[in-house]
């Protein structure tokens, strides 16, 4: 007997699915595997841009040294000055006034002009000053006469008396009236002296030398004397003076050389065409100010040219020490960091050392240092901010030699040693 196959109802499923859905499957999934296969391939391109310019393992990139400008130190003698604003004052200045009341006739002057002690300013009306001399005299002379008798009377009333022919009563009325017409005499001088003294007083004249201002009672007024508003304002301009404040803490410096003929100041006056004179120093102030801390000076200038004239502010600049030979660098090579001041000094190696130092003094412009800093050192003065002390520096080629002297500056900038 033959075997007998029976066939069940899934056969013909399975059949069908093996031979004819297997290439329908496939079509359906090959757009999905392409999408799998793209999302992997942008992965791995994400990755590797990521690991050739974001991670940390790039080299990194070293800044070139920063480019700097150098000055040589030098070393010389110093001198400590201090710079200031002076005001030119008048070594007098007198109000002329009337001493006695009269009308003012004429002027012998005109404004502006220089004139001297004794010379004629003003003359008053002398008539009125003539007739009270003259009436003075008058009086001194009847005086004078009543008291010749009275002295004669005396005489003769004194010789009765001794001989008893009169009472001691007439006696001394008599010498008592000679006595008064003496005293009368005496007052009569006095009046002739105050009436010639009002005579000369008619002539107003110059008490100093000095330039006259504008004339404030012209002739033709009543003058009255002592009045509150004077005739002119008389100024003396040769000699002036120039006033000036320095800080107390130079009055160590100041207290060694006051006295000295060497000891000067000098004085610019503003403008274009100003030119610096010298004036000796001849006055120190017995205080210093409790509100600026500062002390007055004075120097004396003889003004021949009349070059400066009272009230004008000046420049004043004042020679207070001579240092020792120390090494002096540019301002702008000292920088100010949280250990105090400092250097930076480019080393053989081209490396920038930071090197502390201590000002003694500055001006400005050239600052005198002590430090770790010699004479021949190449000091930065442009470009710290991007110097890190230790690392090279790269020299610009404009760098140039410090100069030896130190020149003016308006501002004060100075440390003590």
């Amino acid at each position: 007997m033959g075997e007998m196959r029976l066939s069940t109802p899934l056969e013909p499923a399975s059949a069908s699915l093996r031979s004819g859905t297997g290439p329908a499957l496939a079509a359906r999934l090959q757009p999905r595997t392409r999408l799998i296969l793209g999302i992997a391939l942008a992965a791995m391109a994400i990755f590797l841009l990521w690991w050739l310019f974001g991670s940390g393992t790039s080299r990194p990139h070293t800044p070139p040294p920063p480019p700097v400008i150098v000055a040589e130190a030098t070393e010389k003698p110093v001198t400590v000055y201090e710079h200031t604003m002076g005001t030119v004052v008048a070594n007098a200045t007198v109000q002329v006034t009337a001493r006695v009341q009269g009308e003012m006739v004429a002027a012998g002057f005109k404004e502006g002009d220089i004139v001297h002690k004794g010379q004629l300013l003003f003359q008053l009306d002398p008539r009125p000053f003539t007739a009270a001399l003259a009436e003075a005299r008058a009086a001194l002379a009847r005086d004078e006469a009543q008291r010749i008798s009275a002295e004669r009377d005396a005489k003769r009333y004194t010789a009765l008396y001794a001989q008893g022919a009169i009472s001691a009563q007439q006696r001394d009325q008599t010498v008592a009236n000679a006595k008064a017409l003496a005293a009368s005499v005496a007052a009569d001088k006095a009046a002739i002296e105050t009436a010639q003294l009002n005579l000369d007083y008619a002539q107003i004249r110059a008490p100093i030398d000095g330039k006259t201002g504008p004339i404030l009672v012209q002739p033709g007024n009543q003058v009255v004397a002592n009045a509150a508003n004077p005739l002119v304002v008389l100024t003396q301009v040769q000699p002036v003076k120039v006033s000036f404040h320095l800080p107390q803490d130079d009055l160590p410096r100041i207290q060694k050389r006051i006295g000295s003929p060497t000891f000067t100041a000098t004085i610019t006056a503003h403008g274009a065409s100003a030119q610096s004179v010298s004036a000796v120093v001849d006055f120190v102030d017995n205080e210093v100010s409790d509100q600026t801390g500062t002390i007055e000076l004075r120097a004396t200038y003889p003004n021949k040219d009349n070059r400066l004239v009272p009230g004008q502010l000046v420049d004043v600049s004042l020679a207070l020490e001579e240092l020792p030979p120390s090494v002096v660098v540019p301002h702008d090579a000292v920088n100010i960091g949280p250990d105090g001041r400092y250097v930076y000094v480019v080393t053989a190696d081209g490396k920038a050392e930071m090197r502390a130092v201590t000002v003694l003094y500055d001006d400005g412009t050239q600052a005198a240092v002590k430090g770790d800093v010699k004479a021949g050192d190449h000091v930065i003065t442009e470009g710290q901010l991007r110097v890190l002390p230790g690392q090279p520096v790269t020299v610009h080629a404009g760098s140039q030699k410090a100069t030896a002297s130190a020149t003016k500056d308006s501002g004060r900038t100075k440390d003590g040693p």
